[in-house]
């Protein structure tokens, strides 16, 4: 796919994915193959930066990733599906951007001050955590893209990104690393099952892998219109976190009849629910086929030829960075 243009982009092994990551990330990731030349990477050294106590944990949990993203669509033939860890050039490019990278562009990092506020229970007063948007500068220009896909809760790691870059080439006096573009991609509008953001900490998921017995008693649990008591009520599916599920999982010929019924009263809750499951059967039932097909083996192979593909390009941008800082064997 030499005649399109490069994208790159990361995820840590930090767990199952759910169906928030699938419609946030994954979604557009399975487009972008058929179109770009994608470079997927488990990002497990970036969970190492608040993960560093138990990196067993990390490792464990890299092939269930790998299978989530093959169960979802992606495509090692059509993109590169390898693990950050073992593509050594990365490290190298870090330290070398942590040379130049101001303390200060760190320092007012908003995740680094919300991270630190938020995640209480960990030590994340380390260099690791600190400098991890340089890793990820790394992570991403070693690959010279033109884009890079995110939300734009990410933006600002991506202008940061740019910033590392530009001070490279200025530093250096050349023009190597690009003026990385952003892709937005479109939110999840995707609530979790109490109504709050969809996160596994929460425990509020719907998993991908998870089985339709598995779901069946999360889904009954649902929050639905807090205003409908009764069956008899009348509800409104703009305010119920069931109806947002509805529009990316069923048939959008049913949704006029689920807004109706729910509007005037001729629906209860329940038999939405039941809808939304068999919505939720047929959408998970070929992922979870897919997953049942990728032996651990199989996800050995896909990082073993990503991983040969990714060091390749990393090799060669190593090379040429170091001519051009002189560092060059």
């Amino acid at each position: 796919m030499s005649e399109n243009k490069r994208i790159v982009s990361g995820m840590r092994p930090t767990g199952p994915l759910h169906l928030g990551h699938y419609f946030g990330v994954i979604a557009n990731w399975v487009k972008l193959q058929e179109e770009k030349d994608c470079f997927f990477f488990v990002a497990d050294w970036h969970a190492m930066t608040s993960e560093y106590t138990n990196p067993n944990r990390i490792k464990g949990f890299v092939p269930g990733l790998v299978k989530d993203w093959i169960a979802a669509g992606l495509d090692p033939e059509k993109c590169v599906i390898f693990q950050q860890s073992k593509i050594k050039e990365h490290a190298e490019l870090y330290l070398l951007l942590s040379m130049i990278t101001p303390l200060g562009w760190l320092e007012r990092n908003p995740t680094f001050k919300e991270q630190r506020q938020e995640l209480t229970q960990k030590d994340l007063n380390t260099h690791g955590f600190l400098g991890y948007p340089v890793l990820m500068a790394g992570d991403i220009i070693m690959y010279r893209p033109y884009a890079v896909p995110v939300g734009k809760d990410q933006l600002p790691h991506l202008e940061l990104t740019r910033e590392i870059a530009r001070r490279f080439n200025h530093l250096y006096d050349c023009e190597y690393f690009p003026e990385i573009q952003d892709m937005l991609t479109a939110e999840a509008k995707l609530p979790g099952l109490d109504g709050r953001k969809m996160s596994k900490s929460y425990g509020n998921s719907i998993m991908l892998s998870e089985s339709i017995d598995e779901i069946m008693p999360k889904v009954r649990g649902m929050l639905t219109d807090k205003n409908r008591l009764r069956k008899s009520d009348p509800g409104d599916p703009g305010i119920c976190n069931l109806f947002p599920y509805h529009k990316l999982l069923t048939d959008p010929a049913r949704l006029p009849e689920i807004e109706e019924g729910c509007r005037n009263a001729s629906w209860g809750c329940v038999d939405c629910k039941k809808v939304l499951m068999e919505s939720l059967d047929r959408f998970l039932g070929p992922m979870q086929e897919r997953r049942a097909r990728c032996s651990d083996q199989d996800v050995a192979d896909i990082l073993h030829a990503g991983n040969a593909k990714a060091r390749a390009v990393a090799s060669r941008t190593l090379e040429e960075v170091r001519e051009i800082i002189g560092f060059e064997d």
